[in-house]
């Protein structure tokens, strides 16, 4: 099969799945497309434009099309939070989606997203700077959030000797709160959506019509 910027991506992405980001090196992509590390940078220069390239592609996953506007009759907060939950679902198909993304910096699905938000903002009266900034802290959000998802909980090496009983009596307000908001049955996406919620309807108050 020729070799081809597809075909490296679409291996690369596997290896991401097998091994996490810090498995992708071009040594190992090499292996597995049965060739040479410099004939990798025929079709992809860098290690930048690799991981560019897989955020592409994760984000491809979730977002084959542009997401559609919202129905004259949905509130643009409503939708956002839907845009939001899809990105946070592409990320988490993959370990490390969030990495990847984070690490992207010219990523032209994520400036779709991006320009998409901002002009529904806009469209709907939201001040051009606000609806940025409105845009910038969710998306950012987003990305923060899945990086704590995917670190993953500390294991038992982390947690020998670690007095859970002090930690609670020197910072009992946050056990509180943590125990208050899991006890009635929520999960870590009622969670995601919940900081959403604060995020959006916050500056919302402040920055005019809200739908």
């Amino acid at each position: 099969m020729a070799l081809d910027k597809q075909r490296i991506v679409t291996e690369a992405v596997a290896l991401l799945d097998a091994e996490g980001l810090d498995g992708v090196t071009t040594r190992k992509l090499a292996a597995r497309l049965g060739v040479q590390s410099p004939t990798l940078y025929w079709h992809i220069p860098n290690k930048a434009a690799l991981v560019t390239a897989i955020a592409e592609a994760i984000l491809e996953q979730q977002f084959p099309e542009e997401p559609a506007s919202p129905a004259p009759e949905e509130r643009w907060q409503d939708w956002l939070i839907g845009l939001a939950g899809r990105l946070r679902r592409a990320l988490l198909a993959h370990p490390d989606g969030a990495r990847i993304i984070a690490a992207s910096q010219l990523s032209l699905k994520m400036a779709a997203i991006s320009e998409l938000a901002m002009s529904t903002l806009v469209g709907r009266g939201i001040p051009l700077r606000q609806a940025r900034l409105i845009v910038l802290t969710v998306l950012r959000f987003t990305v923060g959030y899945v990086l704590e998802e995917q670190a993953g909980r500390p294991g038992a090496d982390a947690l020998d000797g670690f007095d859970m009983a002090a930690y609670a009596a020197a910072y009992p307000t946050v056990m509180a709160g943590v125990t208050e908001y899991f006890q009635a049955g929520r999960t870590v996406d009622d969670l995601f959506r919940d900081c959403l919620e604060q995020i959006i309807h916050g500056p919302a108050a402040q920055a005019g019509p809200t739908s």
